[in-house]
């Protein structure tokens, strides 16, 4: 395999050319912390910051509580690895989820998308500039609803014919709170992450979308 250049990003990141499918595999299987995203031959590793961390932290918080104000049922698959070898793709998202009866899958230890689904919703924060075209990975392997955030603001794709499209709001979780949730997120450093919860929460019990 060749290395590429590290990318100048808030996150460290590196891209490796002429990458197997085994070596992808192998280090996914092993890998901790990190997140993978490979496409065809090419290899990205992302040491995700302690910002890009809490942003994750705050908004998977916020949709797990939005579903339990709600009553939605949802399954946390956190950073599971999601790949197809007949597809030649993979990655790791930063977090998804399964929504209604998947029960089953909580005892997995890992997703076989040629036989199970693939996760409903999948979060990914976008902190550094990436050398693959994460979206059309995440196409290719069926994942219905993208949710983008760069710690500001949260776009919402849903996955149709030609690939995804942005939409005001979640088909999954309706009436999320979304400007609440950016507005919390863009000032997480002015408060504690309990507080922003409990911001959160009311707005969940409030309806404000």
């Amino acid at each position: 395999m060749s290395i590429v250049d590290p990318l100048p990003v808030t996150d460290a990141v590196v891209a490796l050319d002429c990458v197997s499918w085994a070596t992808f595999t192998s280090l996914a299987s092993e890998s901790r912390g990190g997140r993978l995203a490979y496409d065809r031959g090419r290899l990205e590793i992302m040491s995700p910051s302690l910002g890009h961390e809490n942003v994750k932290s705050l908004l998977c918080r916020f949709i797990e509580m939005f579903a339990e104000e709600q009553g939605i049922d949802l399954v946390a698959a956190g950073s599971v690895t999601l790949a197809r070898d007949d597809l030649d793709r993979g990655i790791e998202a930063d977090a998804c989820y399964f929504f209604g009866s998947h029960m089953r899958l909580k005892s997995r230890d890992t997703i076989d998308l040629s036989v199970d689904p693939p996760p409903d919703l999948a979060v990914e924060v976008d902190m550094s500039r990436s050398s693959l075209d994460k979206l059309a990975i995440y196409a290719s392997l069926g994942v219905g609803e993208l949710w983008r955030t760069d710690g500001k603001t949260i776009e919402v794709l849903q996955l149709g014919s030609e690939g995804y499209r942005p939409t005001a709001a979640s088909g999954l979780l309706p009436g999320f709170p979304k400007a609440e949730a950016m507005r919390l997120l863009a000032n997480r450093e002015a408060m504690s992450d309990t507080q922003a919860a409990r911001e959160m929460r009311a707005a969940c019990r409030n309806g404000e979308a």
